[in-house]
């Protein structure tokens, strides 16, 4: 008995296939962009040393219970805006589902 059904290609990492609809429309040139969260949290940490270095260096005195509210209240709204428009360019993009 023979197979009528050639042998599917190898994929090769970093190569580009059509062949998933749910890839189908990215443009593989396009460089991937970086998460809301992972940003926000990089400027908490920023942040955080940065009060630390001006609060050792004496130039303010801080309350930590003051300065972990005005960051929570930070981080929030950046990710709750960064989501509406991370939200926001995903509609832009064409869809592949049939209606």
């Amino acid at each position: 008995m023979s197979n009528s059904n050639p042998a599917p290609e190898p994929q090769i990492p970093g190569t580009y296939s059509t062949d998933n609809p749910k890839t189908a429309h990215m443009d593989p040139s396009a460089p991937a962009s970086a998460r809301v969260g992972t940003v926000v949290w990089g400027l908490i940490v920023l942040a955080l040393a940065a009060l630390i270095i001006v609060a050792q260096l004496g130039f303010v005195t801080l309350n930590g219970t003051y300065v972990l509210i005005g960051l929570m209240i930070g981080a929030g709204a950046a990710l709750v805006v960064g989501g509406l428009l991370a939200a926001r360019k995903r509609d832009n993009e064409p869809t592949t589902r049939k209606s």
